[in-house]
């Protein structure tokens, strides 16, 4: 259709006072707007809930596009279905309160663009008709106006094709064949679309501060008065952009397709979205500070919480597993043996043990700790507590695919109760089990008794020094157990390897060693069992590796071909042999007690510093207190010397004589090295070297050493 003199000034007009008005997009002039827009605001004080009328706009919006046009004529029959929104309690209601206001902005709107008005006076005439109106009610009863006017003019070109109402009424209306010259308008319809995304965006964000509770954060905090300051600039150019679309959809009202192909509407809704998108993101940026600043007080107050349930006595252990093992999920438990979810019930008023780790669980740790399990379910224990695996994992580390796998295989694993999900596990849990019981790398078990009140703040040390003899695995049981123990082979062995228990059985002597020197453990084995034999002593010789078993490998196999000794072959055993050492020194530890006092820790102290080292070292033991340990050269050159003592076997017995042949070889030159994983909180300031007696300087060591 061939454009009118008349129509060609009419957008020679509208063309002129778009380019006029350039000059008010310049932030210069915000500040002159801004108080323009505060005198307009005057509101009443009613409080909308606009989120269910949003939804509405947002549904309509949605579908007034030309893909809906043509989706529309291909599938007449076809209809998508509507989403709930309308179905909102109350909806009803608010839209009767408000549709009158609605209506009258959308025809003010299209009254003002249809003649040659500004933008910004038809934007300043909608503040003025919302004045009693809230920010976020300005925004969305804006948007509202939009949906009318937009969303009719795409239901008359959806249905003006197979409805005669819609034909007609698109024939009054004078609304081009929008599907014949879709291609022509795209670029136009784009940036509408565009716009109207973006705010809808804009308009989400400025709800979400409306929304923000006011018990967590203050509107005179500087979070929120910061971002208060921006929502009417945010409001206006909401209301600047329905203003634009409205004005385009008159554009097309009786104007040929050949004429509405100017990029100059385009570049004027662009301007408009760009300037909401900059809003957008800085509302972003503030919303997320604010929601930081509300998480931040609501995990100090859970946090709180759980510091004065555990202060206070209760009659059973509900309170406080609901509070660790959140209370808003009603199931927040796995079964592993029935492999359903279940709720906190089933731990009512019994001992619970909470498993607390990382997904960095070892093969061997889990695979022991399961074998102990097993052996006190098994046992004539009756079964009145339980185990619940506490996963904690790094909140600000994404969660992928494979951290998923790594769950779900441990969770497999386990045969007690776990979380449902790590994701359970709330920020402020993962404080507390951090800042009181001192949860760093390592895994703990924190025991509660049926009240639950904590009766050991980790007995994971005392599961491996005794496995089912501590139970019930409370503090006072631990310290009960060690006042019957005494420094001999059958604490440093227990069950690990019942062989070495028999020999002892059968009074032969034992000796154990380490480190990773070949030649070392060459010579030595080959010189230990020629002394033996020339003492006339039963001998039997087991290799236990190190500490970190790292280089082992090469050492277990050049034992195995060689028959230098015995060995063990499975991993568990030396990593289960060193973390019950590890464990003695903790559980020592947790009772108070130190190097200079306690026999048992210097003992241990010792042991560790040689699991510590390459160099090899060895301990000899016979009966119930003959034990003797050194390292590995000073015994090598003190057997060499045999002959020199020999004589004294026949006397004293093989262990003290080798004892007293070793004291001119021992020397004030030496290096204790002390390697203790994690729980570096509950480490003394001073240790006293086992050897020297003298205080050692500390240090922190981090060390990674897998395979």
């Amino acid at each position: 259709m061939a454009a009118t003199p008349l129509m060609a000034a009419s957008t020679a007009q509208k063309l002129h006072a778009i380019k006029g008005e350039r000059h008010l997009f310049s932030s210069s002039d915000d500040n002159i707007i801004m108080k323009q827009i505060h005198q307009t605001h005057s509101p009443e004080g009613r409080d909308l809930d606009v989120r269910p009328v949003l939804s509405v706009v947002e549904e309509v919006l949605r579908r007034a596009n030309p893909s809906f046009v043509l989706t529309a004529a291909t599938h007449q029959n076809q209809l998508e279905p509507v989403h709930e929104a309308s179905q909102h309690t109350g909806l009803t209601l608010m839209l009767e309160a408000i549709a009158f206001t609605v209506h009258r902005i959308a025809y003010e709107v299209t009254y003002k663009c249809s003649g040659a008005g500004d933008a910004h006076s038809t934007t300043m005439a909608v503040f003025h008709t919302l004045s009693t109106f809230t920010w976020d009610a300005k925004a969305v009863m804006a948007l509202a106006a939009l949906a009318v006017n937009y969303g009719e003019f795409w239901l008359t070109a959806q249905l003006h094709a197979v409805n005669p109402l819609a034909k007609s009424l698109a024939l009054l209306k004078q609304i081009p064949d929008i599907i014949e010259h879709t291609h022509v308008l795209k670029a136009r319809f784009d940036a509408i679309n565009n716009l109207i995304t973006v705010m809808l965006n804009v308009t989400k964000s400025i709800i979400e501060f409306t929304e923000l509770p006011s018990d967590y954060i203050s509107p005179d905090s500087p979070d929120m008065t910061m971002t208060m300051a921006h929502i009417p600039t945010a409001v206006y150019w909401v209301i600047r952009g329905v203003v634009a679309c409205i004005s385009q959809t008159i554009g097309l009202i009786g104007i040929g397709h050949e004429y509405i192909s100017s990029t100059t509407e385009a570049w004027e809704l662009s301007t408009i979205a760009h300037k909401l998108a900059n809003i957008h993101g800085h509302l972003t940026k503030q919303l997320e500070l604010c929601n930081k600043y509300i998480d931040g007080k609501r995990h100090h107050e859970a946090y709180q919480t759980l510091v004065r349930l555990f202060e206070t006595i209760h009659i059973d252990n509900m309170k406080i597993l609901r509070a660790l093992i959140y209370s808003k999920d009603d199931l927040p438990l796995f079964d592993s043996f029935t492999k359903k979810r279940v709720g906190v019930d089933v731990l009512r008023r019994k001992l619970v043990m909470l498993f607390i780790s990382d997904l960095d669980i070892s093969h061997e740790e889990l695979f022991i700790l399961v074998q102990i399990y097993q052996d006190i379910h098994h046992s004539k224990i009756e079964r009145n507590y339980e185990i619940v695996w506490l996963p904690v994992t790094d909140r600000y580390q994404p969660w992928t695919e494979d951290r998923e796998d790594d769950f779900n295989r441990l969770a497999s694993n386990m045969p007690w109760y776990r979380l449902h999900h790590p994701s359970l596990l709330q920020p402020a849990v993962i404080r507390y089990i951090r800042d009181v019981w001192h949860f760093e790398k390592k895994p703990i078990l924190v025991v509660l008794d049926p009240q639950g009140k904590v009766v050991c703040p980790n007995a994971i040390h005392m599961i491996w020094i005794w496995g089912s003899l501590a139970f019930p695995f409370t503090s006072g049981r631990e310290e009960a157990l060690w006042k019957e123990e005494t420094w001999k082979l059958e604490l440093l062995i227990d069950e690990i390897d019942q062989t070495i228990l028999s020999w002892i059985r059968e009074g032969k002597y034992v000796c154990l060693y380490g480190g990773e020197d070949i030649e070392w453990i060459r010579n030595f084995t080959k010189l230990l069992k020629k002394v033996a034999q020339e003492a006339q002593v039963a001998l039997e010789m087991v290799y236990v590796g190190k500490s970190n078993p790292k280089g082992i490998k090469k050492a277990i196999a050049i034992i195995k071909e060689e028959k230098l000794s015995s060995y063990w072959d499975d991993p568990a055993m030396v990593w289960f042999f060193w973390v019950r050492l590890e464990s003695m020194w903790y559980s020592k530890m947790q009772h108070g007690r130190n190097v200079e006092e306690d026999q048992i820790m210097q003992e241990v102290m010792q042991m560790l510093s040689f699991g510590g080292s390459d160099e090899g070292w060895a301990i000899i033991s016979h009966g119930l207190f003959d034990m003797l340990k050194s390292h590995g050269k000073k015994l090598h050159d003190c057997l060499l010397d045999f002959e020199n003592w020999k004589a004294s076997v026949e006397l004293e017995g093989f262990i003290p004589a080798l004892a007293k042949a070793l004291l001119p070889y021992h020397t004030h030159e030496h290096c204790t090295r002390l390697i203790l994983p994690g729980d570096t909180g509950q480490i003394q300031e001073k240790v006293i070297c086992a050897e020297c007696k003298l205080p050692m300087e500390k240090y922190v060591l981090f060390r990674c050493c897998k395979d």
